[in-house]
């Protein structure tokens, strides 16, 4: 088994690793103090700076070997379980003479006046101990954390060349044990629920500083984190440390910030919506005076703005020299077509998102294809004044590509018709559309395989379609009276007689001639029925 002073050594061991890799927290003190080796009898105190000309080396003083392994570390002191303060130590190992009588270390920090602390050796004991190598330790020089600390440390008196300078930078508030135990670190733990139907976050707090009023607020965490205000005061009083604040929208940029109610406190903040990116694409607006489509990120994002086409198949085909790199500034696309099939792309490490800010409130224009005579007439409708590209292409059996071989323009005034007559007999063909007045636009296509699938039907088809209707109404009305006639008929004397329909027009006693109606066509048989 191992004995008590074996355990002691193996858990001091373990406990300077901890230390060493911030995991077991900084070493505690009880107070601050000077410790020289044993033997060597030391006082420490207080002490200015004051640049006085150095000394030139005693003889016998060698400058290059009088400070030997000087280290500097970070200690803490407590007064209460979150009433903690860092120390600067500092560790030196001296070859000392009889020509040294103490040591001076001070220590300054970017706007504070340099502090220091003077070490003095009693005569006998230096005299006792001269030409030995001594250990001085000091960790009365108090810094706070995340700070940038210049040491130096010189004999006294001083000699030239025997100097010791060094730049320290002490632990920040990231580390575990400052956050629940320094108050410069103490920021409070932050929990929160989200209800999405009344747009509202329930936060609770803990760990926050002891008998000191806390502050929360919602904010839109860029390089700082500009306020929304919606914020509260969580009084120190209050049994239960919670508060509900409302939001707008989800940005993922959209932080819980909080912190104590003092001077210069930390802040911890909060992001409950961080990886909801698609919130980011709501923001697109287009200005209709300046056909100028529009979109301002409400956060700072990394991704890929550009302009697309949406096709059948729900693909959207990105438009050429349309892409831009999203900043904090807002992107314009100017001069664009105002067409339900036009979109905004935006791409990111996370995926794809398309808005299509058209598709809802039709804006555009539309086209419609007739086949008449050979000859193709498009018509033109649109809500915005516009010059239009028409290009005809013809398809053949030997080649089912599109070739194309008419091309004509069109200008549209707002809120008005237009039609052009295109010549062409091939039924095969297809026609794209687009406009030319503009930076980015789509481009419509429509395609007609032979002449009786055409796309659209025109008015005098309609029309003809009709006057065929009306003569078969009239041809069965016909029927259906004669029917009837002859029902009526049977119910009388017996049939004495039929004769098939002549030429003759004259009408026999006792007999009815009955001609059918002429819209059945002039070849028909009349039909002589005898009573």
């Amino acid at each position: 088994m191992f004995q008590w002073e074996e355990l002691v050594i193996v858990y001091s061991f373990f406990a300077l690793l901890g230390a060493s890799s911030g995991e077991m927290g900084l070493e505690r003190i009880e107070n601050c103090a000077t410790h020289c080796s044993q033997g060597l009898h030391c006082k420490s105190k207080p002490d200015y700076f004051i640049s006085l000309p150095c000394h030139n080396p005693t003889e016998g003083l060698n400058t290059t070997s009088v400070f030997h392994n000087v280290s500097l570390s970070t200690v803490m002191r407590c007064t209460g379980r979150k009433k903690c303060s860092l120390h600067l130590r500092v560790t030196t190992h001296l070859q000392l003479t009889d020509s040294i009588q103490g040591l001076s270390i001070c220590t300054a920090t970017a706007g504070m006046i340099m502090r220091c602390r003077s070490v003095r050796f009693t005569k006998k004991s230096r005299q006792n101990m001269s030409q030995q190598l001594v250990k001085v330790t000091n960790d009365c020089s108090e810094v706070v954390p995340n700070q940038q600390v210049y040491v130096t440390v010189k004999t006294m008196p001083s000699y030239c060349g025997v100097t010791f300078t060094d730049t320290y930078y002490t632990p920040g508030c990231r580390s575990d044990d400052l956050s629940r135990h320094v108050p410069e670190c103490i920021t409070g733990q932050l929990s929160y629920s989200e209800n999405p139907e009344k747009k509202e976050l329930s936060i609770s707090v803990s760990g926050m500083l002891d008998d000191h009023d806390y502050n929360l607020r919602l904010c839109y965490k860029s390089f700082i984190c500009f306020g929304t205000g919606s914020n509260t005061l969580i009084k120190k009083e209050q049994p239960v440390k919670s508060a509900v604040l409302s939001y707008s929208q989800p940005f993922p940029c959209l932080c819980i910030e909080g912190w104590s109610a003092v001077m210069d406190a930390p802040r911890v903040q909060v992001c409950p919506f961080k990886d909801r990116l698609e919130e980011l694409w709501t923001g697109v607006t287009f200005n209709p005076f300046e056909d100028a489509l529009i979109w301002e990120p409400a956060c700072p994002v990394s991704a890929v703005v550009s302009l697309c086409q949406k096709k059948e198949d729900s693909v959207c085909v990105n438009l050429p020299e349309s892409s831009h790199d999203a900043s904090k500034n807002k992107i314009t696309f100017s001069r664009v077509d105002p067409h339900p099939h036009l979109c905004m792309k935006f791409t990111t490490s996370s995926g794809s998102w398309t808005k299509c800010p058209f598709a809802d409130s039709f804006q555009g224009w539309k086209v419609d294809v007739f086949s008449q005579q050979g000859n193709k007439e498009v018509t033109i409708w649109s809500q915005v004044t516009g010059v239009f590209l028409l290009e005809l292409c013809e398809k053949s059996a030997a080649s089912p590509d599109c070739h194309s071989n008419k091309t004509h323009s069109m200008h549209v005034e707002k809120h008005k018709v237009s039609k052009s007559i295109i010549p062409s007999d091939n039924c095969n063909f297809c026609l794209q559309v687009k406009r030319l007045d503009v930076n980015y636009g789509v481009t419509i296509n429509q395609c007609f395989n032979n002449c009786n699938t055409r796309g659209v039907v025109s008015n005098q088809n309609k029309q003809k379609l009709n006057w065929i209707a009306v003569a078969v109404g009239v041809c069965l009305a016909a029927l259906i009276i004669t029917t009837f006639t002859l029902l009526v008929l049977l119910k009388g004397p017996a049939l004495n007689k039929v004769f098939s329909a002549s030429p003759t027009p004259a009408v026999l006693k006792n007999e009815v001639l009955i001609a059918e109606s002429p819209q059945c066509g002039k070849t028909e048989k009349t039909n002589l029925i005898s009573k």
